[in-house]
């Protein structure tokens, strides 16, 4: 199964800058070989359901692993059975409504 999701890691470490955590996050998602969207609140992540949910776990353990005491993380997934739904997809489905197509 397919699955499109928006993925936001909060690392909670005491301090107040979080980027370099955010920055790991992100490398994980994109090394896992799904296609991935990095986006002001998030990575948007595209490919298999099992595939999407392995990355996801990657990061938490990784993240904790590497000293991170605290993660908190949401989760917006989508999947599809009538037809195939991708990020590229979603995005230009609003772009055409924008322009009037």
């Amino acid at each position: 199964m397919h699955a499109v999701a928006d993925i936001c890691v909060i690392p909670l470490t005491g301090s107040v800058s979080v980027r370099a955590e955010v920055a790991r996050a992100h490398q994980l998602l994109a090394e896992s070989g799904l296609k991935v969207h990095l986006h002001a609140y998030g990575t948007n992540v595209e490919g298999p359901l099992p595939d999407v949910l392995a990355a996801l776990q990657t990061v938490h353990e990784t993240l904790h692993a590497e000293g991170c005491p605290r993660l908190s993380t949401t989760v917006k997934l989508g999947t599809r059975t009538d037809k195939a739904s991708s990020i590229d997809g979603k995005v230009q489905a609003v772009r055409d409504i924008l322009d009037g197509d």
